[in-house]
């Protein structure tokens, strides 16, 4: 089934920078077959849910195998039976609305 996601992870008790960390995540999610898209405060995903969920546990257990003690993911998953929902489909919604509102002003 495929699926699109937004993925935080937070790694607790590391000190003020965790740019070692969250480079790993992105090195971990770009060995697998998605459509990634990296922004200030996390990742966007687009594959198949098995994978994403499997990528996410994968993470985990890489973080912590390397030192981290604790941390925190937040992932928002969605899923649709009715159409396939796409990365770019979202981004040109986003747009299109943006437009919309603009033209109404």
């Amino acid at each position: 089934m495929k699926a699109t996601a937004e993925l935080q992870v937070v790694p607790l008790g590391t000190g003020v920078s965790v740019r070692r960390e969250i480079g790993r995540v992105v090195e971990l999610l770009q060995d697998r077959d998605f459509i990634l898209e990296t922004h200030a405060s996390g990742t966007n995903i687009e594959g198949e849910l098995a994978e994403i969920l499997a990528a996410v546990g994968q993470i985990h257990e890489s973080l912590h195998l390397e030192g981290n003690v604790r941390l925190l993911s937040f992932l928002k998953l969605e899923t649709r039976t009715d159409k396939t929902s796409t990365l770019a489909g979202k981004k040109l919604l986003s747009v299109l609305l943006k437009n919309d509102r603009h033209d109404t002003q």
